[in-house]
């Protein structure tokens, strides 16, 4: 019996994605790469130099090295990244569906997390995923389209944190929201001219588990994302001038929510 065609392009979709390769670059990036079992890894460019530095990371992920020309790199780069001497390449982290790594834990505190909406500039998301390691949030949750792929650029700014912080790519942002709605968590999106402040806002949210939602800078976040959210919330500031760069307001809003158990 022959396949419809939707289920035919559903495959190719499928095998095209899982062909797909990402170039990670950069001392940092390459070595927690190395170091991830998770990590699938295919091929690794370095230079003399870099190799030194790298010491037993090469070793122990058992990916024999392809020692390179500083002047004539051999990494299929983009013009202007600083490759450090190091490139790998890799299949991007599968962290599993948004229920699985979501799920609050009998005993484990309640869980934070955050959503992007349409956040697109890599070094924004690196430094977003490194914050959320620091505060510890279970997940950064963002559309697999409008949204900073995962590539070179976004794991150098991570500066090894994609590695360790889940980074979730969701069909529907609004679905993915709702989703966690039926989990039980409590929805704060982050907005420049919500009538209430991040704190109070955290606290009414009580030993919920909370999901924080901030878009892009400059339109901020869009209009059925903001309809979805349980309540919008601000960061106050002292002054006229009160706009964060988005990934300084991640860092804040997850510090907040750090706090609520302390």
């Amino acid at each position: 019996m022959k396949k419809p065609k939707w289920v035919i392009d559903k495959e190719r979709a499928r095998r095209a994605s899982a062909a797909q390769t990402v170039w990670l670059f950069g001392l940092h990036a390459v070595r927690d790469a190395l170091a991830n079992p998770a990590r699938e890894k295919l091929r690794l460019v370095v230079t003399k130099n870099a190799l030194d530095k790298l010491g037993g990371s090469v070793a122990a992920a058992g990916l024999a090295p392809e020692i390179s020309d500083p002047r004539r790199f051999a990494a299929p780069l983009d013009r202007g990244s600083v490759h450090q001497g190091a490139a790998l390449e890799a299949k991007p982290l599968h962290w599993g569906s948004l229920e699985e790594r979501c799920l609050a834990a009998p005993g484990a505190g309640a869980p934070t997390v955050l959503l992007l909406d349409r956040v697109t500039d890599p070094h924004n998301v690196g430094a977003i995923l490194r914050s959320a390691e620091v505060f510890g949030a279970r997940a950064v949750i963002a559309p697999a389209r409008h949204a900073a792929p995962e590539t070179g650029a976004l794991a150098k700014a991570a500066s090894g944190a994609l590695e360790r912080q889940p980074y979730l790519r969701v069909r529907n942002l609004a679905d993915a929201i709702a989703t966690l709605q039926t989990m039980g968590y409590a929805v704060l999106g982050l907005a420049g001219e919500a009538g209430c402040d991040l704190e109070p806002g955290i606290a009414e949210a009580g030993n919920r588990p909370l999901a924080l939602v901030l878009g892009a800078e400059g339109p901020g976040l869009r209009q059925k994302t903001r309809d979805i959210c349980d309540r919008l919330v601000r960061i106050p500031a002292v002054g006229a001038f009160g706009s964060l760069n988005v990934s300084n307001a991640a860092a804040v809003a997850l510090y907040a929510a750090a706090r609520r158990g302390g």
